[in-house]
């Protein structure tokens, strides 16, 4: 299994394909010629906004060359199907979205069962980043979750990569929550004692053959701090 863990794979405000930390040039390396692509969702039940964007992933990957024999969904549509569609698929795309929605579908579907032994390409974007996790960090995004006592904070993942992954940085560090920033005053107070990795749109956590590599700008957060661990062009091996 081949993991590109992605913040965003597209350019700022574009439907291209973001070539940063040589993004492209690594899925040229592992991709199929004609690839039998499987995008799953984040919201079983949003069809249109899941036919949306997975028309529009499919698009930004042609457009950079790509070639697919085929490129389907998975949601409530088919999620009966979810053994075949992954055993017939080359590469999984996991969908950007709200965590916690994603992470009870992705449970409802058993994937973390299905997907042991796949030997195919993953790319996560976001929400699906953060969800190919042993423990997700499902860092509070909406109003009212922050000031939930009973949202979940940490939830059982895909179990692809230990690494806790806080995609879009240069946003979400200027983020607030119900009154709260959402590094100063939510994810400082939850790193005590653990481990969150902080990446950029174009930076991402690439793994193959039980190693994982941090590409491009990179923050640890931890025990209440955070420091840069990387810029971009940069390599970390975790």
């Amino acid at each position: 299994m081949i993991c590109f863990l992605t913040s965003s794979t597209g350019m700022p405000d574009s439907n291209t394909l973001n070539p940063e930390n040589h993004f492209i040039n690594e899925l040229h390396h592992y991709f199929p010629k004609k690839c039998r692509a499987l995008f799953i969702c984040s919201d079983p039940d949003s069809y249109e906004v899941t036919d949306f964007y997975a028309s529009a992933m499919k698009s930004s990957f042609e457009d950079a060359d790509f070639q697919f024999e085929n490129f389907k969904i998975l949601d409530h549509r088919n999620s009966h199907l979810t053994k075949r569609l992954v055993n017939e698929s080359d590469v999984i795309i996991l969908a950007g979205g709200h965590v916690p929605t994603q992470n009870r579908f992705f449970h409802e579907i058993r994937l973390k069962e299905i997907l042991k032994g796949y030997l195919g390409v993953i790319i996560g974007i976001s929400a699906g980043s953060m969800n190919s996790a042993d423990m997700v960090y499902a860092q509070p995004e909406l109003v009212g979750e922050a000031v939930n006592p009973t949202y979940q904070r940490f939830l059982n993942g895909l179990g692809l990569t230990k690494t806790m992954l806080l995609p879009h940085y240069e946003t979400v560090k200027n983020d607030v929550i119900d009154g709260f920033r959402a590094i100063e005053d939510i994810a400082f107070a939850d790193s005590m004692g653990k481990s969150f990795y902080a990446i950029p749109d174009g930076s991402y956590l690439f793994i193959t053959s039980g190693k994982e590599e941090l590409r491009g700008e990179a923050y640890k957060i931890s025990d209440g701090k955070i420091i840069q661990i990387a810029s971009h062009g940069e390599v970390v091996l975790l």
